[in-house]
């Protein structure tokens, strides 16, 4: 118990503010990682684990049923849950792919303006081992297991100052790169005529057109970067 007990502590005692120029410093590291084609390829992936880590939680929050994760190593995934095939649920169910990584982004950036990097880390490695449960093949368990490696090893060996670090790059990195998978998203649907993505799915459910889907994926995304932006620097 006393062992629990330093470890509740540590992970719910704030640590100090950082510095206005590390929190910019995070947000040029996590801006050139999304710019630079060599660096975004590899960095896609952990957009794809919020991605479809959105789409299952929605699920079951909705009342469905899931019944597996696949991630890929082209940077696609696929979430399976069973349920009713139309209604509100399903909406929000496949809404939540393209807004997941920026509305966990928004939620971890209020984390850091309060204090709770360690306690935001912490909460990853737990929703990446609610996650490593329902992945569905050898691909997406390597990359599951690969980022909660990276997390718990900013936990367990950097200091305070520079888990902070990690944990505000990492949260600018979800609000920069969910506008550009947006962006993405509606490039590949041109060149490549798709029509079973997210936009189309939810166009098919609500008769609103996709490209309208894909605008509102945007704004909330963007809205979720300018907030998260806000409260990182104020």
């Amino acid at each position: 118990m006393e062992v629990l007990g330093r470890f509740w502590a540590r992970v719910t005692t704030p640590v100090d503010e950082l510095p206005p120029e590390w929190v910019l410093l995070a947000a040029a590291l996590a801006l050139l990682v999304v710019l630079s084609p060599a660096l975004w390829r590899p960095a896609r992936g952990v957009l794809t684990i919020a991605h479809e880590g959105a789409h299952g939680l929605v699920a079951l929050v909705v009342g469905r049923r899931l019944a597996g994760i696949r991630l890929h190593s082209d940077t696609s995934g696929l979430t399976v849950s069973a349920g009713r095939p139309s209604g509100p649920g399903m909406v929000a169910t496949c809404a939540a792919g393209y807004t997941g990584p920026a509305l966990f982004g928004l939620g971890a950036a209020a984390l850091l303006a309060a204090g709770h990097a360690v306690g935001l880390l912490w909460a990853l490695l737990a929703l990446l081992g609610l996650l490593l449960v329902q992945i569905r093949n050898w691909y997406g368990l390597w990359s599951v297991l690969a980022t909660g490696a990276a997390v718990f090893a900013a936990t367990w060996w950097l200091p305070p100052a520079g888990q902070a670090v990690f944990a505000a790059a990492l949260t600018w990195f979800l609000l920069l790169g969910a506008p550009k998978a947006v962006l993405e998203l509606q490039r590949t649907r041109r060149r490549r005529g798709a029509r079973d993505s997210d936009a189309d799915q939810l166009a098919r459910l609500t008769g609103l057109p996709a490209l309208a889907w894909v605008g509102v994926l945007l704004v909330v995304d963007l809205a979720c970067l300018a907030l998260g932006a806000w409260w990182l620097l104020r």
